[in-house]
């Protein structure tokens, strides 16, 4: 039997996995009162945002894919798009050459809000005043919170204190961090949510009372406040104060949308993911290019081949992935395309950027790429994997960081992350979910609303003709990635992870180590899976702010075998050792078609991910 931390769990009635203790209670809460998943997740993802503000918030982002029992698997896109005015001509003309990783200019058409308010209204069942009540609560009264908020503020410290003063009044009161023990309180957050469902307490029904909420955020109070706020000459990454480009017509001509999946069928599973203005068919390329059969499940060779695989994947969504071009997506995943790809792999290391030819098309990388995977050091490694966001010059986070969790670099320069959250019910609704941006070091606290803007601009480039350009009314391309699995047209799995660039690095390991391993207690090793010692990559370049890379970089957990860990140096890999506990924060949930059996499990590492059910 193999260690893990947790048993997975099991039982029949709901089961809820997500990154923080009081999104997950607080969603099986909502299970609990007669709810189902779509009503559960929405609460637990507004609880998100008070318990994790250094990893999400309202006004950022979220892909949501959804099964409904009995139907379709959906995509609901919460991902922004970016405003009018902000085109790659106008960035340029500011003297930029990247778009800033913080402030205004980084802010996208704020998407979380009306993805979680459209899944409610058209899958849930509970009034809006009900799915609220938890995120009110903990925001009103105060939460403990986790020892990486308070970490986190103390990073940005000096920023908040002569710059983004209204992000001091909500977590520097009186000059004090967040600690853990003492609430935390956002009472501007909790006055925001109690006006909303006051101003739309006379729409009608329950559906009609979603779309009036909703209209609020479009063309009401807070995207009043947002629209001010983006008009705010804002310090950020570049050095410079700069304002944004969101407008009132931007807020009032957006909405989340529905799509369908991308997917791929591979031994026996269905996998589903967001299309190519995610980073998600990244994953199921992954898949593509394995060999009918891979090497022995953990050994070196099976690592090496990840590893190696990886690096094609990552290259090719530098070239081809974006929402600004036409992306060849079912080459890129077409079985020819892949065994020429396949090829590619040696028994060496590959410290090359390769991206593909589908179709015979040229592929075409941005400058700053090139520039990247000529001269790596020439860019700051914080910016490799996950998202960097505000500048101050206070002392780093004491002890060892975390994966997945905010960081401080030399510079002062904090990286923040993404939350997770999967639920199932009794009757077979699943949901898979990927909540960030809008971190508290992202952009200043609106001060009449209690969040900040987003920066997923950030991702995009500012050279001209590229599937990811910087282009008004175009989303930029996010790293937000959950996943659905389905076994004979059955919804069977729900999973994903915080991690940037990592997340469907991670993912990947996961999965394979429910497919090529044996179940546990009847059902599939959730817990082992989540457990398993995992690794990463950087030979690509970052989606974020400075955009850098580590050609042929790869970092393993402590706990990895050390035979592999010489195998991949004799191969050429340039191996970090990191935490035993550093790689992956995965979340999942899962449910068995022919008994009803729910089971889940969540991540050990960082402290604070649950999973809870019966």
């Amino acid at each position: 039997m193999r260690f893990t931390t947790r048993p997975t769990l099991q039982g029949t009635f709901g089961m809820v996995s997500s990154t923080h203790w009081l999104a997950s209670q607080s969603a099986m809460a909502v299970l609990e009162g007669g709810g189902n998943a779509f009503d559960a997740a929405v609460a637990g993802a507004f609880v998100l945002h008070v318990a994790e503000p250094h990893l999400n918030g309202p006004a950022g982002e979220v892909p949501i894919l959804l099964a409904p029992a009995g139907g379709a698997v959906r995509v609901l896109c919460g991902q922004g798009v970016a405003p009018a005015g902000a085109s790659a001509a106008h960035y340029r003309g500011l003297g930029l050459d990247l778009v800033p990783g913080t402030g205004p200019l980084a802010a996208a058409v704020p998407g979380a809000f009306d993805a979680w308010l459209l899944l409610l209204r058209d899958h849930g069942t509970k009034p809006l005043d009900d799915v609220l009540a938890y995120a009110i609560g903990y925001a009103e009264h105060g939460h403990p919170p986790v020892e990486r908020v308070g970490e986190t503020v103390e990073t940005v410290r000096e920023l908040f204190e002569t710059e983004w003063t209204s992000s001091a009044e909500v977590y520097l009161p009186g000059g004090r961090a967040p600690r853990p023990g003492e609430p935390l309180r956002n009472p501007a957050l909790a006055a925001t949510w109690k006006r909303l469902l006051a101003e739309t307490a006379g729409a009608g029904d329950r559906e009609a009372r979603i779309d009036a909420a909703r209209e609020v955020w479009r063309s009401g109070f807070i995207a009043e406040a947002l629209v001010r706020q983006a008009r705010r000459p804002t310090l950020d990454t570049s050095g410079a104060r700069h304002t944004g480009t969101l407008t009132a017509a931007d807020l009032a001509g957006w909405s989340a949308t529905y799509e369908d999946p991308v997917t791929y069928d591979w031994n026996g599973w269905t996998l589903c993911k967001a299309g190519p203005w995610s980073q998600g068919p990244a994953f199921l390329q992954q898949l593509a290019l394995l060999p009918p059969e891979p090497p022995v499940h953990g050994s070196a060779d099976y690592v090496h081949l990840l590893i190696e695989n990886c690096k094609l994947a990552m290259a090719d969504r530098e070239a081809w992935y974006g929402d600004a071009a036409d992306v060849p997506l079912g080459t890129l995943l077409g079985a020819a395309y892949n065994a020429g790809r396949r090829a590619l792999v040696g028994e060496r290391a590959s410290y090359e950027l390769r991206p593909g030819s589908p179709d015979g098309r040229e592929p075409r990388l941005s400058a700053h790429a090139c520039r990247a995977a000529a001269d790596p050091g020439e860019f700051d490694a914080l910016g490799v994997g996950e998202p960097t966001v505000a500048k101050s010059s206070t002392s780093p986070v004491p002890g060892e960081p975390e994966v997945g969790e905010p960081e401080v670099g030399a510079d002062g320069a904090t990286r923040g992350d993404t939350c997770h959250l999967d639920v199932v019910d009794r009757w077979g609704n699943m949901v898979a979910a990927t909540p960030s941006g809008g971190w508290l070091q992202s952009n200043p606290v609106v001060p009449e609303l209690g969040f900040p803007l987003g920066t997923r601009l950030q991702m995009t480039w500012l050279e001209e003709g590229l599937p990811n350009t910087l282009t008004p009314g175009r989303r930029p391309r996010t790293t937000l990635t959950p996943s659905l699995a389905l076994r004979d047209g059955e919804p069977v799995l729900a999973f994903g992870t915080p991690g940037g660039d990592q997340q469907d690095q991670w993912q990947l390991h996961f999965f394979l180590s429910l497919a090529l391993r044996p179940a546990v207690r009847g059902g599939l090793d959730l817990q082992g899976a989540v457990d398993a010692p995992n690794w990463h990559n950087d030979s690509f370049p970052g989606s974020f702010y400075p955009r850098g890379m580590r050609p042929g970089s790869v970092t393993v957990e402590s706990r990895t075998d050390p035979e592999v860990v010489a195998g991949l140096r004799r191969r050429g890999h340039d191996v970090t050792v990191g935490g035993a506990w550093s790689e992956g924060r995965l979340c999942a949930v899962a449910r068995d078609p022919r008994t009803g059996i729910l089971s889940a499990a969540a991540n050990p590492r960082g402290m604070q991910g649950y999973a809870v059910g019966r």
